[in-house]
């Protein structure tokens, strides 16, 4: 048996975690994850003997489910063992990306064991190229997208490594303050209108999803496309991986038959964690239209830009974390009602994210890592998911779909690296 991490004997679920935990069905398991592609030498007893030891620095990775019905809480795992969590999947034959692909597939639709702490390790491959790949599966009631990064910083990276980015900071007090001070109601008027509203088109990727997930990944240059978004609309690379994501499925979409190119509304999370937060669920969020229908890849961007800009001017993620919270404190189950509400795929057809990774190259146990991909499950008829993650000169992005309702998703994948490709090429000199 593993040493236990030392820390509170129970902690309460957040709201944020009960509605996370609520979301789960038949179909839908709740994991987020990383993929970690590191080099060939990787030797599982390693990476055991490694995260053993530096483990008890984040209790959270050793409590489980516990508590009651009424007080839900994470409680240590007394049985705890590391052994149960970090999995030797490697096979002595090489395999190509495309069996890799769909390991990764079968692992996320699996259910993670509700008895121990909601996290697993399996380590996969090798690939052709003699590389592993670590398929990192967190329960998203346990860790959001910068928990992640702070999770994997703590727990996998080599000391030596270099530098991770710190936690996006998000100055709440501050900006609630300036809401206040500028006439109230007539921002939550406008804040209704934006992020409540509901959209006239279908969405493509509404439908009874199952059980069975497909896997594709897409790469692309971060440096060219930053100083092209910023060349082409001002723009952040936040705004160039939603620019990158219209173009890929205006794309997609045509090649597959599709030509009603209505706008689509999308879901973008916005971290809330500051840098004295603990680990757990701290994202809010806000909806913006991508607009399809605009043929031209430099209009597009700067359509979102000018979106993202007037959210972020009006604060509508720190908003609707009030609103959230509020609604919590009153009555769980009016909190529940309101994120049902919002699932519904007309109010948003996707949720697509983008955290930052480490900024140097890192390494495991010794062993670099080639490349980092996020990935996280879909949703009860929202059956495309997207995740995007920097790491060093990369902007690596992570697609889960529902394998029967979607088609074709290595073909998004690659249309998502055309438009970068294109966007790249529009802001280079000639």
């Amino acid at each position: 048996m593993g040493a236990v991490a030392s820390g509170p004997e129970r902690v309460a679920l957040s709201a944020e975690d009960l509605a996370i935990l609520a979301k789960e069905s038949a179909t839908v398991v709740g994991h987020v994850g990383k993929i970690i592609v590191v080099g060939s030498d990787l030797s599982v007893a390693e990476l055991r003997t490694s995260l053993q030891r530096r483990i008890a620095a984040l209790p959270s990775l050793t409590r489980r489910l516990g508590g009651s019905s009424t007080a839900p809480a994470w409680v240590p795992d007394a049985g705890f063992r590391l052994h149960d969590h970090v999995v030797d999947g490697t096979r002595p034959t090489p395999l190509t990306s495309a069996e890799i692909n769909q390991q990764i597939a079968q692992l996320f639709a699996e259910r993670l064991d509700r008895s121990r702490p909601l996290w697993r390790i399996d380590v996969l491959g090798p690939k052709e190229d003699g590389s592993r790949v670590l398929v990192w599966r967190v329960h998203h009631a346990l860790a959001d997208g910068q928990t992640a990064v702070r999770f994997a910083a703590g727990l996998l990276w080599d000391v030596a490594s270099g530098p991770t980015p710190p936690a996006s900071v998000v100055g709440r007090a501050s900006a609630i303050a300036e809401l206040h001070h500028r006439g109230h109601r007539r921002h939550l008027a406008g804040f209704i209108e934006r992020e409540f509203r509901r959209e006239g088109g279908d969405s493509p990727f509404d439908g009874q999803i199952g059980a069975q997930r497909s896997v594709a990944f897409a790469t692309v240059e971060l440096d060219p496309l930053r100083r092209s978004a910023r060349a082409l609309a001002g723009a952040t690379v936040n705004d160039a991986v939603l620019a990158c994501v219209t173009g890929g499925l205006r794309r997609w979409l045509v090649a597959g038959g599709n030509d009603s190119l209505h706008q689509l509304r999308v879901k973008v999370p916005v971290s809330m964690h500051d840098a004295t937060d603990t680990l757990g669920n701290r994202d809010s969020f806000f909806y913006l239209g991508l607009p399809l229908g605009e043929p031209d890849p430099a209009l597009r961007l700067r359509i979102i830009r000018q979106e993202s800009v007037l959210r972020k001017t009006e604060h509508d993620a720190e908003e609707m974390d009030r609103a959230l919270a509020a609604l919590s404190r009153v009555s769980l189950r009016l909190r529940q009602v309101c994120d049902r509400f919002q699932m519904d795929p007309r109010e948003f057809a996707l949720n697509v994210s983008n955290v930052p990774g480490p900024s140097h190259p890192v390494s495991v146990v010794g062993q670099p890592v080639l490349a980092i991909h996020d990935i996280a499950d879909i949703a009860e008829r929202h059956a495309l998911r997207v995740a995007a993650v920097s790491y060093g000169q990369q902007l690596n992005f992570g697609l889960c779909a529902d394998a029967l309702l979607i088609e074709d998703l290595p073909g998004l994948a690659e249309a998502i690296e055309a438009e970068a490709a294109d966007l790249i090429a529009m802001a280079s000199p000639a």
